[in-house]
Formats: structure tokens, sequence, C-alpha cells
């Protein structure tokens, strides 16, 4: 479909997650004609959004679904602690008092919150919980965009654009009737990271020490679509890139979970109340170092630097019924080296570790909804809270791998989502979602970020590019 001039398309929307909804809806709100491009087949539509839980909400007050206050600077503070510093203030700052204002517009397009889960109890301040999770969230939006008359085409991934200095004039397109070229005013990319791209992480992470290529063994949490091709593109087309490709949303993930996919329910949440060792059966990192939703998503990273890509989350029965149970079972034995045998680790080593570390555990109150002071002493690596010698039968393990959320690689933006292109900033191309994200996220994460990133500026970019194809639309006519 090429357009003629009096009946172009005014904003051409690429991707099908939150971000992109937000982008669509937003600037259909505002008078423009809209298509929306998603490269999954509808039943898989949504990108990583569909396995989402929660959105990290700014409150200077109680509010609904969310109990007392998190104003904005304790929220800077927690980006801060996560991010090492490695993040751009001002856009961070937009995203926080952006997610104080969303949900009400949320609401009016059929997202349902709820209170916190009981699993969840300690974000109940922090988080609003869509009810449904993501994949009723991105139902409604897609139901609200219908009735709103924004196009929307399926099985249609954008390979290439066509950008002269820095305007964008037209995407190629797949899809189910062949290649595509869709004209349009302006342009909002929102397609994703490139997790799913096997041999870009390859590429990214390189051998270790070992001679291994880590990136072999890592499990992708989410999409199978996301495989970047569009982001390559745009960084080869000379858009200003931000972020390092090994950095992304990465947790420890049940080494059970399928390759693409698992979501939320392969996580492994028993790591702060328990000891993590490698395949030497060594410890090698704390444990205990802050609350769960804070510090879950380094443990990826972590294990991705072991030897085999490879870890083992220890607990004992005293842990059971604290965190949220994983889909599979744990293994189980009723002594620690016999523990050790079935998880194939030398016994001698494990023992060693598991010794050293409950002979270090210091007599505290345990309290895991606080950073008490149950703690080890004169060990390395110390575990600074929730530290209880593992002792108590049945004792469980549970395998762990990396598990690959989203990149943090992508389009260097500002406050009105643009595209840069040396830095100056494009007059019509935007972007939102995971293909900016590593503006606010050069390192780290904290729970619910990525869908305050991706709704805010999602939410800029729609604006931004109806305003845009607008303004182009009045100098034609006037023209």
């Amino acid at each position: 479909m090429s357009t003629t001039s009096h009946d172009m398309l005014d904003v051409l929307v690429i991707g099908g997650g939150n971000a992109a909804l937000c982008a669509a809806l937003m600037a259909r709100e505002a008078g423009a004609s809209v298509m929306l491009l998603e490269a999954a087949p509808r039943e898989w539509r949504g990108g990583n959004s569909m396995h989402t839980r929660n959105l990290r909400c700014m409150h200077d007050a109680p509010q609904d679904v969310l109990v007392d206050a998190y104003p904005e600077e304790e929220f800077w503070q927690d980006l801060l602690k996560v991010t090492g510093g490695l993040t751009d203030e001002t856009l961070a700052r937009r995203v926080i008092r952006d997610s104080s204002t969303c949900r009400p517009w949320m609401r009016k397009h059929g997202v349902h919150f709820q209170p916190s889960l009981s699993g969840a109890l300690h974000t109940a301040r922090t988080n609003a919980f869509f009810m449904g999770g993501g994949k009723a969230l991105v139902n409604a939006f897609y139901r609200s965009a219908e009735k709103l008359g924004v196009q929307i085409r399926y099985e249609s991934p954008v390979t290439r654009l066509e950008v002269r200095d820095g305007r964008f004039l037209a995407a190629q397109a797949r899809g189910p009737q062949g290649e595509q070229r869709i004209e349009a005013r302006t342009c909002v990319l929102a397609a994703g990271g490139f997790e799913s791209n096997r041999e870009w992480l390859r590429e990214a992470w390189g051998q270790n020490t070992h001679d291994e290529w880590p990136a072999d063994n890592f499990l992708i949490r989410g999409t199978r679509f996301n495989d970047g091709a569009l982001l390559k593109f745009m960084l080869q087309a000379g858009a200003d890139p931000v972020g390092d490709p090994t950095q992304a949303h990465m947790v420890a993930i049940d080494a059970r979970a399928p390759l693409y996919d698992g979501g939320i329910c392969t996580r492994i949440d028993c790591v702060s109340l328990g000891v993590v060792v490698n395949q030497a059966a060594e410890r090698f990192y704390d444990e205990g170092e802050d609350f769960w939703p804070k510090r879950y998503a380094i443990w990826g990273r972590l294990v991705a630097q072991q030897k085999g890509q490879i870890a083992w989350s220890v607990i004992d029965a005293k842990a059971v019924g604290r965190f949220m149970p994983p889909v599979f079972p744990g293994t189980r034995a009723n002594s620690l080296p016999e523990l050790a045998r079935q998880l194939g680790l030398d016994e001698a080593a494990f023992m060693q570790t598991l010794n050293a570390y409950n002979a270090a555990c210091r007599p505290g109150s345990f309290d895991h909804t606080a950073l008490d002071d149950c703690r080890t002493e004169g060990l390395t690596p110390a575990k600074t809270h929730w530290a209880l010698p593992i002792d108590t039968p049945p004792f469980l393990a549970y395998a762990v791998r990396p598990g690959v959320t989203f990149t943090y690689l992508g389009l260097k933006t500002d406050e009105t989502a643009a595209v840069r292109f040396g830095g100056e900033p494009s007059p019509n191309l935007f972007v939102a979602g995971e293909m900016m994200a590593g503006n606010v996220l050069g390192q780290g994460y904290t729970a619910g970020v990525g869908m305050s990133i991706g709704t805010a500026f999602g939410r800029i970019a729609g604006t931004q590019a109806a305003a845009a194809a607008l303004a182009q639309e009045d100098a034609h006519a006037a023209a």
C-alpha cells in the first residue's frame, strides 16, 4: 500500500505491546489517523507486556490499590540505587512524574487494577497490579484501539524504514500479503529489544574464560518476536545509540522453563531466604542485599557469569511458605549431603560452603518484610539480611539459569521521545518502550519500572507524533 498525500496516514506505530498501544491510543485521541503493525500473530500479540503484572507508580498519598505514599524522591532513589547512577535523570524523573497520572487514563481504556497479591505484599505501596495481569491489559488496549478506529495489522514485522536526513518517509513491512511499503506523516518505533535474537546475544556476550558462549544457555522469559531487526536497522542507519548490549532485565529463573514465553511464573523467589551456589558448590553473591523486588533482576546476570550459566537456590523447611511457590517442585532431600548428591555437586565442597555459612549466621530478629538484623559475620561474600542457618529438613534446591526479559541497548532520545541522529532530534520519528528504556535503565531493574517507562514514553511519543502529523497536514492544506 503506497498512499497519496491527501489520504496519507498520520501516524504509523510499529510494535504491539504496552508502549505501542499507549502511543496509538494517544495519537488517535488527538485526532490523528493511526495504523499499528504487530509482528506477532493475533494470539501472541502484546510483546512482553502480556507477561507483566504491575506498574510502579509515584503517589503522594494512598490511592485506591496503592497504600501509604511513594513520593517522587523515593522512586528516584530506588532507581538510582539499582542503576548505580547509569540513568538520565531528566528522563527518569519524567517517567516517575508521569507514572502518577497514567492510571485514570488506563482505566478509561478498560484496564482494571487490584490490590497486591498475597505473595507480593512488599510492593503494595509502590506497584499497582493489573487485574488479570498483562494479558488483560493488552486485550483492553486492543479493544479500545479497535473501537477508536486504529487500523491493526498482525504478522507484519517491519525490517527497514526509509529515512532521509533524520526524517521518516515510509516503512517496509512483511505481512501475510507479502512486502508492503507504508507511508505516513510520522512514525513511532516501539518494537522491543533484541532478546530473542540468539546470534546478537552471542555477539554481545562473546566467550567467557571457560571457552563457553554464555548466551547459548540463556532462556527468554518474554516474546519470541523481539528479534531486534528494526533496532539493528536504526543503529546502522545512524540513529544515536544508548546502553550496553550485555545489559538487560535478566532474572534467575527455573532452569526447566521453556525457551520462550515462560513469563512471570518461571521466577524463583526464594533466593533471599537461603543460599545460592554454583557448579563448584560455592556462594558468589550476597543473597540478602536488599528486598527481592529491588534485587531479583541482578541474579540473572550473576548466574550468567558462572561456569555453565547455572546455579542452585538452596533453602530449608523454615523458608517454605514465605515466598511465591515455583510452578515446578524443587529437588528435595532429608539431609544436605543427600541434596548435594542429587544435584550432582561435589559433596565435600557443598558441605564446606553450607557449614561455613551456618556457622557465620548471627542470631537476630528474623523479619522478611524488613531489612532485619539476621546477618553473617566473617564470611565472604556476606549475607547481610535474612541469614538463618540452613539446618531444618526437608532441604530444597531449585536450579536456575539466566532468563532475559528485555535488552537495554536502544535509541537515544529526549523528553519529546524523538529519535536522535548525530544529536539532532528527528522531526517525525519517535521511540518508546524497550527500544529506548536504556536511557533510563543503564543497568539493574526494580519491579514494574519497565511498564512505567513504556506507558510514559508511549503516551509522549503518541502525543508528539500526532501533533507533528497534524501540523504537517495543516501546512500542506495551507500550501
